[in-house]
């Protein structure tokens, strides 16, 4: 029997607490580096923006005067703009995770699918805007109006949805659905009524939060040729729009002629971050609230 030296031992338990102690100093710095960059981007957007936030900035519209302009096109074309998505990716996403996942036969094809789709959540956002564009914006001929808009933000958003969906099926416990059964409900019976509903916190994350992606993403509507000055309200799905990110990003680009446009963008990011902080704050209530009840 071989045996083994005590300073060898020790040498070998000093060297993992040290391998131990830097790598969580190197975790800890990477942590801190982070919080700094986010606590300066707070500090220049709030210290640049708080004081152009009021009542005719949030309700004005725009205008080429900086200290008249306001954001209410914006804002109500963001809020057409989500009332096309939101429908769309919940019925086609959470469609799509049942079918996946209860009723499609496990194999080859099933397997494939379900690879694309994950593929499909990493595409970079600017290739569904150039979908978008030849599709919706061509082919059908919607033009740059909100419909076709949603639904361009739909297909960006709609991968991560239905991965969301099919974790949270996954997630329903087995007996649940088989004493179910054994009582003779049939397969949509059981889904409707005791699958979905355990599923459904898990489901509503991931859409909210997959819709707090898409009021800030900007490259697929610079595509299909959305309007940064856009003066008339939208009223509708067919009406033409733009929405804050936009406004964000053709204000920050004046910013090199007139300075005054760089405080209107910090503006519109504090309103972008407080619309994005609600959703993301109605995603855990929504979650924890069910999960007490399920």
């Amino acid at each position: 029997m071989v045996q083994v030296k005590p300073s060898v031992v020790m040498r070998k338990m000093n060297m993992r607490l040290r391998l131990n102690s830097l790598s969580k100093f190197i975790f800890l710095l990477a942590t801190l580096l982070g919080l700094v960059v986010l606590a300066v981007l707070i500090y220049r957007v709030v210290s640049q923006g708080i004081g152009w936030i009021n009542f005719d900035f949030l309700t004005g519209k725009l205008s080429t005067q900086p200290e008249r302009a306001g954001i209410m096109g914006a804002i109500l074309g963001t809020f057409w703009l989500m009332l096309v998505v939101a429908p769309v990716t919940m019925f086609l996403g959470v469609g799509t995770a049942i079918y996946l996942e209860l009723y499609a036969k496990k194999g080859r094809l099933q397997a494939l699918i379900q690879t694309n789709i994950a593929n499909l959540a990493g595409v970079p956002s600017i290739v569904y805007g150039i979908l978008g564009m030849t599709v919706f914006v061509r082919a059908l001929d919607f033009g740059n109006v909100v419909l076709a808009g949603g639904l361009t933000m739909s297909l960006l958003i709609l991968p991560i949805v239905i991965v969301a969906s099919q974790e949270a099926i996954r997630a329903v416990p087995n007996p649940l659905s088989e004493a179910s059964y054994g009582m003779g409900a049939t397969k949509w019976q059981t889904i409707k009524n005791i699958i979905l509903p355990v599923a459904l916190p898990g489901i509503l994350t991931g859409a909210i939060l997959s819709l707090s992606r898409a009021i800030g993403e900007t490259a697929p509507l610079v595509v299909i040729g959305i309007p940064a000055l856009l003066l008339p309200f939208p009223g509708g799905i067919l009406d033409k729009f733009t929405v804050l990110p936009m406004q964000i990003y053709y204000w920050t680009l004046d910013s090199s002629l007139v300075a005054e446009y760089a405080n209107l963008a910090a503006a519109t990011i504090l309103v972008l971050l407080i619309a994005l902080l609600i959703l993301n704050s109605t995603a855990i209530f929504i979650r924890n609230k069910f999960q007490k009840s399920y």
